[in-house]
Parts: C-alpha cells; structure tokens; sequence
C-alpha cells in the first residue's frame, strides 16, 4: 500500500510553497500581528485566485473538484509558513459542512462564494470554556429563528457565512441540528475576542431571532459535527506537522549560524538533543497525520480513530517544537524581535482550536474500545 502522496498532489504542494514563500514570509505574518487587521488580505485573494479555496469543493459549484488529499498538502504549507488567512475556518470547517450535509440551495448560494473567496465561512460550535456537547450547547433554533451566543468563533469579524451548532429540541445527542446563518442578516452582533494568535482572529457572535436554515436533518447536528470536526482534525494535523518541521529547521538554522566559546551552539550535545527530540516526535506526527488523511479521503470506519490520533501527535510535536526552538535561540529567543514566537503562537492556538488534547485523548480511548469491543 502506498501512504505516499501523487505526483500531481506533489506539485500542488510546491506550488502552494511558492507561492507562499514569495507573498508570505514571516515578515508578512509580523505585520499583521503588529498592526489592526485579523489577516493579510493580499495573501488570502492569491490563495482563492490560485484556486486553494476551492480545490476541494465540487467543479459545479465553481470549486477544482479535487479531494481531502490535497486539503492536506495545503494544510501543512499553510502551516509551514504561519499563513495569517481564514482558510481553516471558511474551507476545513463550513465548506465541508455544506458539501456533506447542505441541500441544493445552499450549496449553490454558498459553495461558489467559498470557491473565490467572495464570502468568508465559519463554525462556531463552543458557548464557552467547555467543549461542546449536547449538555453545553444552550443555544436554541425554532420557528427559523436563532438564538444565543457563540464564543470563541474563529475569524467571526470577517465572516458572510456562519454554520452553527444549535439546540433544535429533544434530548441528548438527537436535540442538537446545524443552521446556516447569513452573517449580514438582521439580529447578528459581533465583538472581538483577544487570543494568545492575533494572525488568526476570534470573536463572539450574539444571535437575536437570528433568520437561519438548517443544514442537514433536525437531529442530525451532533454526528455530523463530528464527522466535520474528526476531518478538520486531520487537515489540522497537516498544519502543526507543517508548523513543527518550520519550528525545527528554525533551531537548526541558528544552531548552525550562532556561535559560543568559539564553537558552534550546534556541536554541543544539550542542543543536539533537543534537535533530534524535535524530529522524532515530528515524524511520529508525520506519520500518525498521513494515516489519518487515508481514513479522511477514503471516508473510512476508523476516520475518528485516526483523526485523535493525529490530532495528539501533531498537537504534542509542533507544542515541543515551538518551545525548544524558543529555548535553542537562547535570551534572543524571548524577545519579541525574534520571530520564533510566531510558531509558539500559532502551536497554542491550534492546540484548543477544535478542543483541548485531553478532550481528543479521551475520545481516541472511546474509539480504541469501541474497536476492541468489535
């Protein structure tokens, strides 16, 4: 079996490289953490005129008709390069919630609009510190009405299209449904949230009779939530792997360049170490995130096994490598001069941005025993 990926998905990946190596440097990513905007438009319009945006919504709906596989490749240069664009929310998240589970109607209202970026989409699930869950989603949909408030919400300022998690009745799991909410609609207020990543903005949405339509069945919200959130774990994977191999070439490079009691920093063992630790869990992440992006393209029974499983991995390994990269630069390291704060950033963010690691190492417990039990 070959876990490798094509050719043709080997040159997307370049590509994508290129171009981000020539529009999106980390002196691009330091201003707009330095100045007012939640991201660099100018890098997400190429990224849409590219077609990037679209390679995975259908030909039909004006997308490239590609597959999760190339989500991937883009995924980790996204990553590599701390890309300070919404592609993450708008294409991982409620782009796969409209292709699933849409109807007709709002997969040709919506899915065009997502393809070029017209309109920015998003999820909002959490209403809080906790994870959501069918015991902690309060907010309610009735009579196409919505109601409630929905916090944090990645990219909630510059968002046209939220998808959210909301209570539609009953009990348990079936009381949860997805609605589609046109974020220019009357009964839409937005604030902005500060996160430890100002590159990738957040918000809080209050919903007020909010006009929203449902996506999907009523009843149906929690399994495919799920289903969304197990493959936006793994094209998440994608971009800590990215973000981890950029951390540690990082360390490398300045192992090699600086100097101490006239040795290179890089011959001593301390810091050998430390390299080395980066790549071994770096690989594991590697490894744990191309199987689950089989399992994502193949739609496969243990999607939500191998999707906690890299979610895990990458989530330790960029974490280590974010931190160590800190640690081999040194006092430099520390100031805000140096740019390895921006992977330290971006690893804390993307750590609870679908759920804590507790949250997802319980979850491949469950999926561990449901697979013993069968």
């Amino acid at each position: 079996m070959n876990f490798d990926f094509s050719d043709d998905q080997k040159m997307l990946k370049d590509q994508a490289r290129k171009f981000l190596d020539d529009t999106c440097t980390l002196d691009h990513v330091r201003k707009i953490l330095e100045g007012d905007a939640s991201h660099d438009d100018a890098v997400w319009k190429g990224l849409c005129d590219l077609g990037f945006a679209g390679a995975a919504i259908p030909e039909e709906f004006g997308g490239l008709g590609l597959g999760p596989l190339e989500l991937c490749v883009l995924a980790e240069e996204l990553g590599r390069c701390v890309a300070p664009v919404p592609f993450s929310s708008s294409i991982y998240l409620a782009a796969e919630a409209l292709k699933n589970f849409g109807n007709q109607t709002q997969k040709e209202t919506w899915l065009p609009q997502l393809a070029t970026g017209a309109c920015i989409g998003t999820l909002s699930a959490s209403e809080g510190t906790q994870p959501p869950s069918p015991a902690t989603v309060k907010t309610t949909f009735a009579d196409g009405k919505l109601n409630g408030t929905k916090i944090p919400v990645a990219d909630a300022m510059i968002a046209g299209l939220a998808i959210v998690l909301a209570n539609t009745g009953g009990k348990g799991e079936r009381a949860l449904s997805l609605v589609a909410v046109d974020l220019s609609a009357e009964g839409i207020n937005r604030r902005e949230v500060e996160t430890i990543d100002p590159t990738r903005g957040h918000g809080e949405i209050v919903f007020e009779n909010a006009p929203a339509t449902l996506v999907g069945k009523e009843g149906d919200g929690w399994d495919n939530y799920r289903r969304i959130e197990a493959g936006a774990a793994v094209l998440v994977a994608f971009e800590q792997v990215g973000g981890a191999e950029a951390a540690m070439n990082m360390a490398k490079e300045y192992a090699l360049e600086r100097y101490a009691f006239g040795r290179q920093i890089g011959s001593y063992q301390a810091i050998k170490h430390k390299i080395a630790d980066m790549y071994v869990k770096l690989e594991l992440a590697r490894s744990n995130a191309y199987y689950g992006a089989m399992a994502f393209a193949e739609d496969a029974g243990d999607l939500e096994l191998a999707a906690a499983a890299a979610r895990i991995s990458a989530t330790e390994a960029y974490r280590f490598a974010a931190q160590e990269s800190i640690q081999v630069h040194g006092g430099i390291g520390f100031t805000w001069e140096a740019n390895t704060q921006f992977h330290y950033r971006r690893s804390k963010l993307l750590a609870l941005s679908l759920g804590s690691a507790s949250r997802w190492k319980d979850r491949l417990v469950s999926e561990l025993e449901k697979s013993n039990v069968a």
